[in-house]
């Protein structure tokens, strides 16, 4: 798995949004139900999510945690994807 910080990684994932939903003002903390989000965007944003990280997640993150900010601290948390500290 790549390191990444929960800071670039919203960053990411904030992209897919806009791009996934085609709304160019979506921000990290835009809900991905209220941007029009369906079950097939949530495959898609997910796909790239796994390309990305070389990791499989569930797609019911999207759901759960519905804003790129919070998908992204869970991500980086369950993963422990985060750059180690010492």
């Amino acid at each position: 798995m790549n390191a990444i910080d929960t800071a670039e990684l919203t960053g990411l994932i904030t992209g897919y949004y806009r791009e996934t939903l085609g709304d160019d003002t979506l921000d990290a903390t835009s809900d991905f139900f209220e941007a029009g989000g369906d079950s097939l965007a949530a495959f898609q944003i997910v796909h790239r999510l796994q390309e990305l990280l070389d990791a499989e997640i569930a797609v019911a993150l999207v759901f759960t945690y519905p804003s790129p900010a919070e998908l992204a601290e869970v991500v980086v948390d369950d993963l422990s994807l985060a750059p180690a500290s010492f």
